[in-house]
């Protein structure tokens, strides 16, 4: 008799699907046995992780979207520099000098300058701002139905589901014209801030018995605005904490064609599937801890720091455990002093160095400057530590992830919603890249990989 719907929700209840059975181990095994030889790589000239043996980027693409740099030419020779980024040809530094010499808020200005290589004209930057309040709204029911009635444990996903059920609310949602992908996009730029805090809200109701909260956006409001609007109970907000959260989704909003996110939108867009598919690829690789999860283990870390430093102002006590953390003898044992170096940065992150002021004021305004001169002394040490304890091609540096989790707590931010504010500033690239590559790319995106494997016969199954 077929089981009815009762008996098979008691039967998943108690159906533990993350078990790992010794027969799933045992098949495991046969996995990790598998694994190519080191020597194999360097061998057949293969540079993984598409980056060859100084850390430098294998050229896969063409983009005028942005560009990060951390070299200059001097006598003839490339050396290391200070990080310099520039979205559509600008320096980033000049961007977020302009906006706030201006005093007003820059994501939106940002946004605008990504997607359409220009910056716009206040006319049409009001014009821009009113399209995306329009856009700040959910599909009826929408809320009820995706987000209360089946809450996530983890935000990223639940965004990303989110993105993937929209499809089904959009009837143009194959169609990848120009027109309508735009469309698309810039309603998902919009809709992100209430995806995440929509989604965290459910989330701490069901889950820690908290006061459910679903405040509306107010569309005349920022993006960083509205994020502390509608995720804080009383809706409250300091100037300070808009700015800063607003200069976060401005340093985060796109970081070069080959970060793992934007080469991913590329990827996958490049095939000819909907938006939607895509972004909620994009975002499944920001949710990984060495792309957008990395600001989640630099607070970990500092956890660990300030439990067992008993004097933050000590450099000796302090210098003396970041050795350990390199030595593997403290926190993870990873060996990794997280926050500190970068695939491309040397001397210094841009993001990081235009952050470090504001963290600093926003620092004081929490009275939380003894915590913060902690980090500005780890800021310090760790690269002359690192370079005193390995061997480097290039020099390292604190990076944007260094701070950024340290700014998202003094705005009261849970530690759950890091990576999905992350994503809502970095849906910008990804809109750009998307639309970059349908206008530019007209081919499938498909590398060449080189099998190792040796040939051998088929044996029957009487005969294994």
């Amino acid at each position: 008799m077929p089981m009815n719907f009762t008996e098979a929700a008691a039967m998943a209840k108690t159906t533990d699907y993350s078990e790992i059975t010794g027969e799933i181990s045992q098949l495991a095994e046969k996995i990790s046995g598998g694994a190519i030889p080191e020597e194999l790589y360097t061998q057949h000239k293969v540079f993984r992780g598409l980056r060859d043996l100084d850390g430098n980027g294998v050229v896969a693409g063409l983009t005028n979207i942005s560009q990060v740099t951390a070299k200059k030419m001097v006598d003839g020779k490339e050396v290391s520099a200070p990080g310099k980024m520039f979205y559509r040809g600008i320096d980033i530094e000049d961007i977020v000098a302009g906006f706030i010499a201006e005093n007003r808020f820059g994501f939106e200005e940002t946004v605008y300058l990504l997607l359409f290589g220009e910056l716009p004209t206040a006319q049409e930057l009001a014009d821009f701002r009113t399209l995306l309040g329009t856009y700040r709204s959910l599909p009826p029911n929408f809320t009820r139905d995706t987000i209360m009635k089946t809450p996530s444990r983890d935000m990223m996903n639940g965004l990303a589901r989110s993105v993937l059920t929209l499809y089904y609310y959009d009837t143009k949602a194959d169609d990848t014209s120009v027109p309508n992908v735009l469309r698309q996009c810039l309603q998902l730029i919009a809709e992100f801030p209430l995806l995440a805090a929509y989604s965290f809200n459910t989330y701490r109701h069901f889950t820690h018995g908290e006061s459910l909260i679903i405040h509306a956006p107010k569309p005349e409001l920022s993006t960083a605005e509205n994020l502390l609007y509608i995720l804080r109970e009383d809706s409250q907000y300091t100037a300070l904490e808009a700015k800063v959260l607003d200069l976060a989704l401005v340093l985060h909003a796109e970081h070069g064609g080959g970060n793992n996110s934007a080469f991913t939108a590329h990827v996958v867009s490049s095939s000819g599937t909907d938006t939607y598919s895509t972004m909620a690829a994009a975002l499944g690789s920001l949710k990984g801890p060495k792309h957008g999860g990395a600001n989640n283990r630099v607070m970990a870390m500092m956890d660990d720091v300030k439990a067992n430093i008993t004097d933050w102002s000590d450099e000796g006590e302090v210098a003396d455990y970041l050795r350990k953390l390199l030595h593997k003898e403290a926190f993870d044992k990873s060996g990794l002093i997280y926050g500190i170096g970068h695939a491309i940065y040397s001397l210094s992150d841009p993001r990081a160095v235009l952050f470090d002021g504001f963290v600093q004021k926003l620092s004081a305004e929490n009275g939380r400057g003894e915590e913060y001169a902690l980090y500005s002394m780890i800021a310090r040490l760790a690269p002359e530590i690192i370079a005193a304890e390995r061997r480097m091609y290039k020099g390292v540096s604190a990076n944007i992830d260094f701070y950024s989790g340290f700014v998202y707590e003094m705005l009261g931010l849970p530690r759950e919603l890091f990576t999905p504010i992350f994503a809502i500033s970095r849906i910008a690239g990804w809109s750009a890249h998307m639309l970059e590559e349908i206008t530019s790319g007209g081919r499938i995106i498909r590398p060449a990989y080189k099998s190792v494997a040796p040939k051998k016969g088929y044996v029957p199954l009487t005969e294994r």
